[in-house]
């Protein structure tokens, strides 16, 4: 098979290098190069294949047929655009969403806007959003519209070529989402349904039938809806007010009639739960010991149809099925056997079940993308993510678990330096931003890698807060920033020290956006635990962040107070009031464009650090945002990053500086 790589990257003028061996100081491009894909689908007949490709300032998409690798068709939609989630929606046609720069933590956000395109990039069309084309052939309410709302995809009517079910809602705070059906030719719009719930998502059965629609009420508890077919009414069948349930469907049985929900439970990881649309009757089906389901691992050529789990527990993650004798389950072990030490998600499939497309990846492996023959039992390697990583020069990935100081247990993932014994070294402490339902999964991280190979270990603990460990760790999280979530962080640094892994005395701790407010709190509470802090677009005023967020609408209003507190009871908190108590020096990194951690934030925060005498450093954009985006301004921020790491707890520089 021709080498995918090198092809599209003649095809799009990527330019194509392959990297020296490393000198002793970082080479930073490797690590915040974008990757040669990012996602790629086959189509329902197996004919074509479809991948973004990352470009420096916009991605491109392209069309090949698969069995030659022969180019149908190439195109970008503009300076920063991007296109993403492609899905075939015919056997000739290609939906992808579309997203512009500049986004939360360096990636574009979504604007909400869906764009058609066929197989050999003929009929080109932005079929919903503000720039959608407008048809004067026909009505306003029936045609494409310029709006301004949201829409994803809810079903791509497998049976019909160009009819698709989408969900849209406005560009406004407390919406309330219509399904719609859309010609994926035109754009044009017809209202199917909706329910008395904002925000909500629709589910359809194998018959793509709209059974199953999830929102939220005017106090964000969640509510599930059920009807038995499109002109029965909607049943609302799970209130989380009154069962203190939040439940998820994730498809059905292939008969229709059982209907599977993740279902988060008052203690525990969430459960996978069969629900009986006839009689009510609810199932247990499947539940690990500590970990919240991280893949739906669904029938081939029906991914509407669940047949296991997947937990990430680890570089490879733990399997369950609902029926163990299942073909498709006998299929995913064999995958799991072939591919040890990765996680393979399957992409998509043939609307015929017989060819797979595979995404591998791990903690040292960015992405590796294989066509599975499945009736044969024969993968094919079609393309790297980023084959200028090599996987085996990676710093190991460990997972971790150790005890709070109350008693909970605490996981997350510790990255080595190559070649290490895991010894007495200097150590970063990187906690991950969010914070809640965010967590460190065992997916590849170019940061800690990046650190990793500057000779640092990486300590990436999920503290109470974080998702992944059910609804009651999620909440123990509530109203406790800079306080039990602080002490977890604590703790698990301690841990560290205490297991001969960290140089007690060669610790910083560095974070990005609630990362950020976490590594400021943590040298104010701990003033002698750390050597530096670095907050990269950092929240550190939270008074001022509880108030801007419940200005935005009453749904922000509400989770701003049950989830971090009142104004009033948040100065004791607050980083930037607690300057007088930090003695190490600090690094703050911030981009004027930032709506998600305001600029105002970091300046209050320098100013606060100045005042009380200490030593502070800091790094802004004008045109960034809530993560640095452009390869210039991430070689410069890492470039600095690593030098202040070094002058500090002395670990490498990068190259060239």
């Amino acid at each position: 098979m021709p080498n995918l790589r090198f092809l599209l990257a003649a095809l799009l003028l990527i330019p194509v290098t392959v990297a020296a061996q490393a000198p002793p100081a970082v080479d930073v491009g490797p690590y915040i190069r974008r990757h040669s894909f990012e996602d790629m689908v086959v189509s329902p007949t197996g004919q074509y294949l479809a991948a973004t490709v990352p470009l420096e300032d916009r991605t491109g998409l392209v069309v090949l047929r698969r069995d030659t690798l022969e180019v149908t068709a190439r195109f970008t939609l503009g300076k920063d655009t991007h296109f993403l989630d492609l899905t075939w929606v015919s056997p000739e046609r290609l939906l992808a969403s579309i997203a512009e720069a500049h986004g939360s933590r360096d990636q574009p956000s979504l604007t909400g806007e869906l764009f058609g395109v066929d197989a050999d990039g003929r009929n080109q069309r932005m079929l919903v959003g503000y720039r959608a084309e407008i048809n004067p052939q026909a009505s306003r309410l029936t045609t494409a519209n310029a709006d301004a709302v949201i829409a994803f995809l809810v079903d791509d009517l497998p049976k019909e070529d160009n009819y698709v079910l989408i969900g849209v809602r406005p560009f406004v705070p407390d919406a309330y989402t219509r399904l719609e059906r859309m010609d994926v030719r035109n754009g044009r719009r017809t209202p199917v349904t909706r329910v008395s719930a904002k925000y909500a998502s629709f589910f359809t059965d194998n018959a793509s039938r709209v059974r199953v629609a999830v929102g939220v009420d005017g106090g964000n508890a969640s509510q599930l809806f059920h009807r038995a077919n499109d002109d029965a009414e909607w049943v609302l069948i799970n209130d989380e007010n009154k069962t203190g349930r939040i439940e998820s469907p994730i498809g059905f049985s292939a008969d229709d009639r059982v209907l599977y929900l993740l279902s988060q439970m008052p203690e525990g990881p969430d459960a996978l739960i069969a629900w009986d649309s006839v009689t009510g009757e609810r199932s247990p089906v499947l539940r690990h010991a500590w970990a919240d389901p991280y893949d739906v691992l669904y029938a081939m050529g029906n991914n509407n149809i669940p047949v296991g789990l997947g937990w990430a527990v680890g570089n490879q993650p733990e399997l369950g099925f609902v029926a163990p004798e299942h073909p498709d389950a006998m299929v995913y072990r064999m995958l799991e056997k072939a591919f040890p030490g990765h996680r393979v998600a399957v992409t998509s499939t043939t609307d015929d079940g017989r060819i797979a497309l595979l995404h591998l990846s791990n903690g040292t492996t960015p992405g590796e993308f294989f066509l599975f023959d499945i009736a044969n039992r024969k993968a094919d390697h079609l393309a790297s993510a980023a084959e200028w990583i090599d996987p085996s020069a990676m710093g190991e990935v460990r997972a971790i678990e150790l005890k709070a100081r109350d008693g909970l247990t605490l996981r997350g993932k510790l990255t080595l330096p190559p070649g290490s014994d895991g010894r007495g070294l200097p150590m970063v402490v990187l906690p991950h931003g969010g914070p809640f339902g965010v967590f460190d999964d065992f997916s590849y991280d170019f940061e800690s890698q990046l650190l990793a190979r500057a000779g640092y270990a990486v300590l990436q603990v999920n503290f109470r807060g974080s998702g992944g460990y059910g609804r009651a760790f999620q909440h123990a999280g509530a109203r406790q920033w800079g306080r039990t979530m602080q002490d977890d962080l604590t703790d698990a640094t301690k841990w560290a020290v205490s297991e001969g892994i960290a140089d007690g005395g060669r610790i910083c701790i560095y974070g990005a956006s609630y990362g950020a407010y976490a590594s400021l709190m943590g040298v104010a509470r701990e003033p002698e635990l750390y050597r530096c802090a670095v907050g990269y677009v950092g929240v550190y005023d939270l008074p001022q962040m509880v108030r801007d967020d419940s200005g935005d609408s009453a749904s922000m209003a509400t989770f701003a107070r049950q989830w971090v507190g009142r104004p009033e009871d948040l100065d004791a908190v607050s980083p930037n009031r607690l300057a007088g108590n930090i003695r190490v020096p600090v690094f703050l990194a911030w981009g004027g464009e930032d709506e998600i951690a305001k600029p105002a934030h970091s300046r209050a925060m320098e100013r606060a650090l100045a005042g009380a005498g200490v030593p502070v450093e800091t790094l802004y954009y004008r045109n960034e945002s809530h993560g640095f985006y452009t390869a210039e301004h991430k070689r410069e921020y890492y470039a600095k990053l690593l030098d202040f790491l070094a002058r500090h707890i002395g670990g490498a520089r990068a190259a060239g500086n």
